[in-house]
């Protein structure tokens, strides 16, 4: 997701350093607490003075650690144009068995191939609770065209795959061409609370400045206006996105934002209408910035983007399992 779009405002300009960053995993095994292991990744922060930037996430081990690899955010109450049928988001029948049966995940791939070809719709204002934004944006691509949309579904259907192994039924807030275009952002956070979702997020990748890498998990803020009441899933969306980056840094090694959230991979926002509106936990992950040369590089990887999906499915499963 490009920060210029109905979602984001640009940053503000940050001096780049670089400085370490330490993520403690707390990793459970069966039938004992092994403890506290240190993974450490360097990568530059973009804070505005002196000292490194440092983390502490909670992870566990118990998530599957491999998978074989395959191949392979906006808001609409506009009466006078037709939106997008949100009532019919692909999902998976529940599992028989495993760790996850019983839950329920649902996974938003940020925006839609169609949204280029439905221009007016998507740029209909919608409510977000603390004011009006954009049903959606067309989203980001790399240099080479390779497109954000085509991004997040593949990995959405990878982390689809992976979640329902573990037993969970997962449902997706869209599927490419269904809809066509959106749905619109405050539609994609009722999917989530109509499912009754035990955790949601949204998958982006970034569109930020050359130089800008890394990968960084968008938290609600606390937020009571309007529709929108995130009160009582800060903490519980906190939790999910601690695990998910400290995973993901894990599997992935790419190294949290060295321009967005001071070295530790963990943005609070108040202005997405997908967390606003949301009445279960959830949270935004921007895979890598598709506007540099390097990230741009492990995005367009299919092999990278299991990766990706893996670390995603690892801290959504140590949340659900509460490890």
């Amino acid at each position: 997701m490009s920060y210029v779009g109905p979602d984001f405002d640009p940053p503000q300009p940050r001096r780049p350093r670089r400085s370490p960053l330490t993520v403690a995993v707390a990793a459970l095994v069966p039938g004992a607490l092994l403890g506290w292991l240190v993974y450490e990744a360097v990568g530059g922060s973009g804070g505005d003075g002196g000292g490194a930037g440092q983390a502490t996430v909670r992870v566990s081990s118990t998530a599957t650690s491999s998978a074989p690899a395959s191949t392979s955010a906006g808001d609409d109450k506009n009466p006078s144009s037709p939106a997008p049928t949100p009532a019919s988001p692909t999902s998976s029948a529940p599992a028989a068995s495993g760790p996850l049966k019983g839950k329920v995940v649902v996974i938003d791939p940020g925006h839609n191939p169609g949204n280029f070809q439905h221009a007016t719709e998507i740029a209909r204002k919608v409510d977000i609770g603390t004011n009006q934004k954009e049903c959606d944006t067309t989203g980001t691509s790399t240099n080479s065209g390779y497109t954000e949309a085509q991004f997040t579904l593949d990995v959405s259907h990878r982390l689809k795959a992976l979640l329902e192994k573990q037993g969970a039924t997962v449902k997706l807030t869209h599927d490419g061409n269904s809809p066509a275009w959106g749905p619109c952002v405050d539609q994609r956070a009722q999917i989530g609370n109509a499912a009754h979702a035990d955790a949601a997020i949204s998958i982006h990748a970034d569109g930020s400045a050359a130089g800008n890498r890394g990968f960084h998990v968008i938290l609600p803020g606390s937020v009571h206006a309007g529709a929108a009441d995130t009160r009582p899933i800060v903490a519980s969306s906190a939790d999910l996105g601690e695990r998910i980056a400290g995973y993901f840094v894990r599997v992935t090694d790419e190294p949290p934002a060295n321009y967005i959230g001071d070295g530790h991979g963990l943005v609070t926002r108040k202005d997405l209408g997908g967390l606003n509106l949301s009445t279960v936990p959830k949270v935004f992950i921007e895979c890598g910035n598709m506007r540099d040369s390097k990230d741009a590089a492990l995005l367009t990887s299919g092999a990278w983007r299991q990766k990706a999906a893996q670390g995603i499915s690892e801290g959504i499963v140590s949340f659900l399992h509460g490890s």
